[in-house]
Order: structure tokens, then sequence, then C-alpha cells
């Protein structure tokens, strides 16, 4: 047989080089079209929030941002993602996969009044933690970092959030609320530091009280941005299900607090580092507690470092009016109040060294004895205050470590055993979980 020629095998060389180019073009093209498919899938382009699109329910004064003449148009979640660099959810961009039925019916609706100053860094993960456990809305009245831009703006894009900045017209309109004439709260009017707080948060919470009957709420709470509701006595672990299996008569419900016990000086996210509690005196046995008072003191003033009477949730309806921070009073009426036997509110206080130093730079007061009377109520906030502005830096991690970190091992390990101390580790699951996603 004779050999092939050269010219014979060209048609099959173009053959192959036909089916190579259109395997390229096909490997080229297929992850493009697969791309388009999946921008489509995920387009938010030209879809409107309707919670956010929506007609306000009411308008306070400082619901207009700082320096404007109208309220800042709520901000798309884009807005929001060079500030977070996370996720662009619509839901919200901090914590992925977590898309709630915000026009829910399910009842009771739960919000939460709160006056603070802090970051993103502790807000977030409080809101989420708050929103998991059945909370719906929240009503911010922010001032210093938290009503910074970059901060605010985030707020404003989480939806049932409510953010009121503290302006010259919130200022004026406060100024004339029925509070002033309330004999029970003068001792604190016209003081600074703790004591102008303390009247801001109340004035808050008469201001909450109208914007919750508004917008539908059945209960309002008080927390400030380092406390948790914990309602361990509920199912699944919900205030929703806590509340609702309240009897209807119940105006009132006070969650005693358990005050958190932090274990190291170099805490950068309590709420998930943090899992050693003191229980409130009203959860314990009174030869309990009176026979590890000494013990559960540690050198300090009191059996907590800061406050001890708890903070309440009441029932939205007529002649609602605030009784300091803690409660929640009727004009017309004895409200019916109940304490709870299991649930409660984590504080997480003092629980970074840094809080020594934020809580000094929030205060002009003069580190005196005489005057951190006038602007701090507790007598560990008046020594924390003084030490913070008198000791050098490592005078100060040693007096913390001494008043508030618990290094004694033994100590821990015997009131753990004995019922002054509890474990929860519950604030810590979403953080968990969220580091998976």
């Amino acid at each position: 047989m004779a050999p092939l020629s050269y010219s014979s095998s060209k048609p099959i060389s173009s053959s192959y080089q036909a089916l190579n180019y259109r395997l390229l073009l096909l490997l080229t093209l297929l992850p493009l079209t697969v791309a388009f498919f999946a921008f489509i899938l995920q387009w938010q382009g030209g879809l409107i929030d309707p919670l956010l699109s929506s007609p306000d329910p009411f308008q306070f004064p400082g619901m207009d941002y700082p320096g404007s003449n109208s309220r800042p148009h709520r901000r798309s979640v884009s807005d929001c993602v060079d500030v977070l660099g996370q996720s662009r959810s619509p839901a919200f961009p901090y914590f992925k996969d977590w898309n709630f039925e915000f026009g829910s019916n399910l009842r009771p609706k739960i919000c939460i009044v709160s006056s603070t100053a802090a970051g993103l860094e502790q807000i977030l993960p409080w809101i989420f933690f708050h929103k998991v456990i059945g909370v719906s809305t929240f009503f911010l009245f922010v001032e210093g970092k938290a009503a910074s831009p970059v901060v605010s703006r985030v707020l404003e894009s989480i939806p049932g959030v409510e953010v009121i900045y503290r302006t010259k017209e919130l200022e004026e309109q406060q100024a004339k609320s029925r509070i002033w004439n309330e004999t029970w709260l003068a001792k604190f009017f016209y003081k600074p530091c703790n004591h102008e707080l303390f009247v801001k948060q109340t004035l808050n919470m008469e201001m909450a009280i109208v914007m919750s009957r508004d917008a539908g709420m059945d209960w309002i709470i008080h927390l400030d941005t380092d406390e948790l509701i914990h309602p361990s006595s509920a199912r699944e672990y919900s205030v929703r299900q806590l509340l609702a299996d309240l009897p209807e008569d119940v105006d009132m419900v006070v969650f005693p607090n358990y005050e958190s016990c932090v274990e190291r000086d170099d805490i950068i996210e309590p709420f998930t580092e943090v899992s050693m509690f003191k229980k409130n005196f009203d959860h314990l046995p009174i030869e309990a507690y009176l026979g590890n008072y000494r013990r559960a003191i540690r050198g300090n003033p009191n059996y907590f470092l800061t406050y001890g009477n708890g903070k309440a949730a009441a029932r939205v309806q007529d002649h609602l009016r605030p009784h300091g921070a803690h409660r929640w009073h009727n004009y017309m009426k004895a409200p019916k109040e109940i304490k709870l036997d299991e649930a409660a509110v984590l504080h997480y206080t003092y629980t970074k060294f840094s809080d020594l130093t934020s809580r000094r730079d929030r205060c002009g007061c003069k580190p005196t004895k005489e005057d951190v009377k006038k602007c701090f109520m507790l007598e560990f906030d008046r020594a924390a205050f003084i030490i913070a502005s008198t000791a050098t830096e490592e005078e100060m991690l040693r007096w913390y470590r001494h008043h508030v970190v618990w290094t004694n091992k033994a100590l821990s390990l015997k009131l753990l055993k004995r019922g002054i101390l509890t474990r929860i580790y519950t604030p810590m699951v979403g953080k968990s979980h969220n580091s998976r996603t």
C-alpha cells in the first residue's frame, strides 16, 4: 500500500482545528453565561422594600438627621456595604442569612427603647440577639458615636430600627414634658453625668411610649446596649412566648438582672466571651445570699458593681408612663406587676478594661470624693471614675484586675457550686453560627 501523501491529511487537520476552536469557545461562554444568570438571580435593583418605603406612622423631633431640614431617605444596603465590608443581603448586611418576617402577624409585638452612644461593634450584635428571641422594633435615641454618619446610616438601613437624633428641636419638645413635674425625679434634675443620663432616658422612654402605640406594639422594654434579655423560662428561648403566656391582667413584668463576671482583662466582644454571671438575690434562697455575701462582693461596696433592681417590660396601654430607667407606671392606676422567677436581664458591666476610660471621657466631673457624688449614683462608679482620672495605666489595670476580674478560680468554683454564680452560654450561639456562614 502506498503511503499517504501530505496533501491527503490536510482535511483531517482542519477538522481537528475547528473542533478545538468550538471547544475553546464553549469553555469561554459557559462561565460567562453562568455568571450572567447568577447576577440576574441576585440582582436587587428595582425592588422596593415595602417596610422602608411605607410612610411613617409617626414623626418626632430628632428623627431628622442633624443639620438637615428633612428626614434622610432610608439608604439602600449598597450604601452600607463599604462600611461593613460584608454581604449585600437586603435584610441586614452585618450578619449573613438572617431574614426576618417583619410584616408578620405574630403576637405579641415587642419593642425596645434604648439611649445609646455606642458603636456598631456593640449595637449590631445586640440588635441581632433580640431579633432572634422575638423583638420586632427598636427605638434608638442616639448620641456620640452612635449618631455619627458612619454608624447611623447602617442603623437606619436595618428594618425595624428607628433612629432618633438628639437635636435642638427634640430638646425643646422634651423641655415641655410633664416628666419635669414628677417630684420623684426632681433630685436628678440639672445634675451632670449619670444623673443627666437618667433624666434623658426617662424623657426618651416617654416619647417611645407614643411611638410604640402608633406602631401597634403590645409590649415595651427599656434596655441599654450592654444588656441582653435572657428568657430562660420560655419555650424555644423566646421573649415573645414568655410575654404571650402571661395573664391578660398583668401590666408589668420585672426581669431581675444578672451581672457579668469577667475572668480575663482582655475581653473584646463581651457578648461572646463572657459566660459567668452573678445571680440576682431575687433568684437566690435568702440563706445562700446572706451566707455568701462577703465572698461574693470581694471587697467592693455592694453585692453588684452597679444596679441590682432589674429591668421591666410594660404592656402598651393608655396613661402608661416611665418611672425611671428601670420601671414603668400608670397615671391612672397602680399597675399589676410580677417578677419573673427564672428569666433575667444579663448586664455586661465593666467587661472591658477600656470601659474605665470611656466612662471617664464622657463625664467632666472633678475626680474628688465630694464632686463624684454629684455625678454618679453608685459607689463603684465613683471609685472607678476617680481611679481612671488619677492613676497611671498600670495602676488602673491593677485596680481593674483586683475589683472586676475574677482571677481566683477556687472562689469562682465555690460560688458556682453554691448557686451564687452561674454559667450562661446562649448569647455565644449566634456568634459561633455566624462564623460558620
